[in-house]
């Protein structure tokens, strides 16, 4: 099956050797995104519920690239450094989704890439 590289502007830029997202067939595999904001590649470092709320956007950018929105996504992992912060994070998420929310996982880590405090991905179905 054929694969597409999914590449926008509106979400930060790949910092190793990954893709923001892949397409193969009707699926999308979007890449964890990190609290940068890709307007101004600076990064949300201590308010959770901003961080959360730029790696969704960042997310949602990357969606609309390969042609859907956040009612396609299937499955989102969310990592964090303060699972203390976990209604904060829960309460930004669930603005994303008026119904039917996806399958997720959200995992206390002890770091992330860059010093992030959250990283979201997300497996989509178009």
């Amino acid at each position: 099956m054929e694969k597409t590289v999914i590449k926008t502007e509106l979400a930060p830029g790949a910092i190793g050797p990954y893709s923001q997202g892949i397409k193969t067939g009707n699926m999308v595999f979007i890449s964890g995104q990190i609290p940068i904001d890709p307007h101004t590649s600076v990064m949300e470092h201590e308010d959770i519920k901003n961080a959360t709320r730029i790696c969704m956007n960042n997310l949602g950018a990357i969606l609309r690239k390969a042609g859907g929105d956040y009612n396609n996504l299937v499955k989102v992992s969310i990592f964090t450094t303060r699972m203390s912060k976990f209604a904060d994070i829960n309460e930004v998420y669930a603005g994303y989704f008026e119904k039917d929310p996806p399958a997720r996982a959200v995992v206390e880590v002890s770091a992330l890439p860059k010093g992030a405090i959250v990283e979201i991905e997300g497996i989509a179905s178009l």
